[in-house]
């Protein structure tokens, strides 16, 4: 009962996050999920509850996706996924882990002191490659856009909007690899289900904070996600 109860605190308070912000699932919720989950199991729950967040979302959201930045960063992901799962093949998780620990941080202090970069659609490829590769090797989508969307000053709706679709494209083929090379279980599809309830309360109050939150509060946000994001890789492995 325990258990199941700290399950759906996880569950709905990441819920809230993602709805709100288009990113942020992945990053409050696996943690948590992993001291209660093996990672398979874990990885897995995140991926097929982010989908739904995702898909229920898409229509409400379509009008502020900018699809021309969309379509970039499934074109970048293409090639980052191969990358990604090479490195998490060839090299060692925990230097990796701490690498990128460090690069998010140093990125974001550089940020919140308004370094500031120029969209460009080679950067969108960049960014989406970058994506791409961090699903396949960490796990972790969210950092890389995150970070490219607040050094180009992105308006919190557009953030929201291509977020959310990106993540129903980077999502699918995630778990569709996580089924085919690591399998699947049906405690984790009931796993799934039961956490379904808080997702759709957490996407209804998620919807009420969205509109409550302005765009420089919805920067604040993003810096804290990303220290937290950092933080928690480099602990990890230290």
């Amino acid at each position: 009962m325990e258990s199941f109860i700290l399950f759906s605190i996880i569950i709905f308070v990441a819920s809230i996050l993602q709805t709100s912000t288009g990113f942020g699932f992945s990053i409050m919720a696996t943690p948590f999920l992993l001291l209660l989950f093996e990672p398979r199991e874990a990885i897995q729950i995140n991926l097929i509850l982010s989908l739904v967040i995702s898909a229920a979302l898409i229509m409400k959201i379509k009008k502020d996706i900018d699809m021309g930045i969309l379509k970039r960063f499934v074109a970048g992901s293409l090639a980052g996924l191969p990358i990604g799962i090479a490195i998490f093949l060839t090299l060692d998780m925990t230097l990796l882990k701490i690498g990128v620990s460090m690069l998010i941080l140093v990125l974001t202090v550089l940020l919140m002191l308004n370094f500031r970069i120029n969209g460009s659609q080679k950067r969108d490829l960049a960014a989406g490659g970058f994506s791409g590769a961090f699903t396949t090797s960490i796990g972790m989508p969210g950092p890389p856009l995150l970070l490219y969307f607040s050094g180009t000053d992105t308006a919190k709706e557009k953030l929201r909007g291509t977020t959310l679709a990106f993540y129903l494209w980077i999502y699918a083929i995630s778990l569709l690899i996580q089924v085919v090379f690591a399998g699947t279980s049906a405690e984790i599809w009931k796993s799934s289900a039961a956490g379904l309830p808080m997702v759709v309360i957490g996407l209804f109050l998620g919807q009420i904070l969205f509109r409550w939150v302005n765009q420089e509060l919805f920067r604040k946000l993003t810096y804290i996600l990303l220290f937290f994001t950092g933080i928690y890789l480099l602990i990890q492995q230290l």
